[in-house]
């Protein structure tokens, strides 16, 4: 289990180092917003990018991508169904929620906890493409479409999604990757570059969010929402991914431990960011960020006794 510690050891230290430069102020009030926003249309979009370009989708296309899929889907589903009458929320904060409940941290958790725990940094892929290429572009149509000013149409919710640049870099990686493209070097280098910031810039935005901040506030009025999220990506999730690993696609030990494993992981960061760029659904998911990457350490390090 010493990659999931030092996997978790290293988000955390830029997390910490976030922290420290929203409290002496180095970056002033707005370091927050432009961070954020950095993330969201430049750095993520060349990170989505890269990733999608460099992966082979058809070595992904089996029961591990199956498994990613219906696991997120099930649980946000589900997250839906307890929370949208109960609680009330718009559809934008409800989906905001759902990502909450069932995207996973696939990229700077799952590729180093792929390689230094499951011996294989290829099972992280599967998630990663799923996510990239067909859930999160989904949910930020979903997103774009509920806080338009306009009457939504489905040609228009075209070209909403069309104009998000996420989807944009996401989608772009994926035709590289299923044609076999290959950028010049001029071209890639800069990308490659940019990228590379984006993860740093996340953890950091998130890292000055919790400033003054303490989770599970009941001023927030999101406690239930959070509780609720956390529960459904750290427990509802994996035994999901279990069931499915076990009863639907008979997989043997090995495959079932990556399975769960990766189920397992905490809510991605981007989540937070992705919140930010809506102005809706913020403290849900940063505290479900919070939490569930506390907690997903000691979950993760059970994972193998509970399999035995």
């Amino acid at each position: 289990m010493s990659g999931v510690l030092s996997g978790f050891a290293v988000v955390w230290t830029v997390i910490a180092v976030g922290y420290l430069v929203g409290k002496t102020g180095v970056l002033g009030d707005q370091a927050r917003y432009v961070l954020n926003r950095l993330t969201f249309f430049v750095a993520s979009p060349a990170l989505l990018f890269t990733t999608l370009a460099d992966s082979d989708p058809t070595a992904v296309l089996g029961p591990f991508l199956g498994i990613a899929a219906f696991s997120s889907l099930a649980t946000a589903i589900v997250f839906v169904l307890l929370t949208r009458w109960w609680l009330r929320r718009d559809l934008t904060e409800t989906t905001i929620g759902a990502m909450s409940a069932s995207t996973v941290n696939s990229a700077n958790l799952g590729l180093p906890i792929a390689l230094y725990v499951l011996g294989d940094i290829g099972h992280a892929a599967p998630v990663i493409l799923w996510q990239l290429a067909l859930y999160s572009p989904v949910c930020l149509a979903i997103l774009d479409s509920s806080t338009s000013r306009n009457r939504t149409t489905a040609f228009s919710m075209l070209v909403q999604t069309m104009k998000n640049p996420m989807i944009v870099g996401s989608l772009a990686g994926l035709v590289c990757a299923l044609f076999n493209v290959t950028l010049p070097q001029p071209l890639a280098d800069p990308i490659e570059l940019i990228a590379g910031a984006s993860i740093p810039a996340m953890l950091i935005a998130f890292g000055i969010s919790l400033v003054g901040s303490k989770p599970l506030e009941a001023s927030s009025g999101r406690s239930a929402d959070t509780l609720v999220a956390t529960g459904m990506k750290l427990v509802f999730q994996p035994v999901v991914a279990w069931v499915l690993a076990v009863w639907v696609f008979g997989l043997d030990s090995d495959a079932v431990f990556a399975s769960v494993i990766m189920a397992a992981l905490p809510t991605a960061q981007n989540i937070f960011v992705t919140a930010s760029r809506y102005e809706r659904g913020i403290v849900l998911a940063k505290d479900t960020v919070l939490l569930t990457t506390v907690v997903a350490v000691p979950a993760m390090m059970a994972i193998p006794l509970l399999l035995a």
